[in-house]
């Protein structure tokens, strides 16, 4: 669903994930400077929002929260509200619910992410995470459920039809490849999702895993959807070989929304206005 500002899509940045690392990429950002000096760059090349994993300083994705503290401050103290700053509360098969609600409720950022059903793993969790999550709507944290299937995207669908989830202040953000072999996203992996994505009344995005990332990101946002890019999902230029930087992926994403399909990048105020 796209209402405010038609022509305009947010172009979310993911610039490090869990799992890589300088041996992947040599400017992969680790530490809380070079995150945050790779947001600087990013925001400037149109991103409106930044998605956050901390790393340890064995540089491994943590959720504890001084680590997490260190990079929402420094990150924050470089952008201002010039973009959202998302923290993500991944559990890489490691974290427990209790772990993932924990860091938000300490930090209380502008927007934190979720894999649903790494919060609700269980029937048993709706409850526990109905009350989260209504939580976040009321302190106005900006919410972003993860789906990696449809029928991940029914059962979310599900959750608000049961109003176990608010209305408000929330986003969805559709994983592609994320199950394929080598995890290698085609732009026909979105035909699947399509029919539940009608039935939606909040924004969406995609991101896309893979050399066809950026191909899979310009459907998306011609379907309606926001778009996250960044080396969390993909570190190659989509002629081949390395992109130098996520803020180069995400400047090659923008000019190409711009000149191939007459849509611009949406500026973090103006989201802001449509959540």
């Amino acid at each position: 669903m796209v209402s405010k500002f038609p022509q305009q899509r947010l172009i979310i940045v993911a610039p490090n994930g869990a799992y890589k690392s300088k041996s992947d990429h040599p400017n992969l950002p680790i530490t809380p400077e070079e995150i945050s000096n790779d947001v600087v760059a990013c925001v400037n090349a149109g991103a409106g929002m930044v998605h956050l994993h901390a790393r340890s300083e064995d540089g491994k994705h943590t959720l504890d929260i001084e680590q997490n503290y260190k990079v929402l401050s420094t990150v924050k103290k470089a952008i201002g509200d010039k973009a959202i700053i998302q923290l993500t509360t991944e559990a890489i098969g490691k974290f427990k619910p209790e772990q993932q609600m924990r860091l938000i409720r300490e930090l209380m950022p502008e927007a934190a992410s979720f894999a649903l059903l790494e919060l609700i793993p269980a029937p048993e969790f709706e409850t526990e995470a109905s009350v989260f999550f209504y939580w976040l709507a009321e302190n106005n944290i900006m919410s972003q459920y993860i789906i990696y299937s449809p029928d991940q995207l029914a059962y979310y669908l599900d959750l608000r039809s049961r109003k176990l989830l608010p209305d408000m202040a929330h986003h969805i953000l559709i994983v592609l490849g994320r199950y394929r072999k080598e995890q290698e996203s085609h732009p026909e992996d979105i035909s699947p999702f399509l029919p539940l994505i009608e039935q939606l009344d909040v924004r969406w995005a995609m991101c896309a895993f893979g050399k066809r990332e950026q191909d899979c990101l310009v459907m998306a946002a011609q379907l309606g959807g926001d778009v996250r890019i960044g080396f969390e999902n993909n570190i190659y230029k989509p002629t081949g070989g390395l992109a130098s930087s996520n803020a180069d992926q995400v400047k090659r994403l923008a000019d190409q929304l711009e000149e191939e399909v007459n849509l611009s990048a949406m500026p973090a105020s103006n989201f802001r206005r449509c959540i």
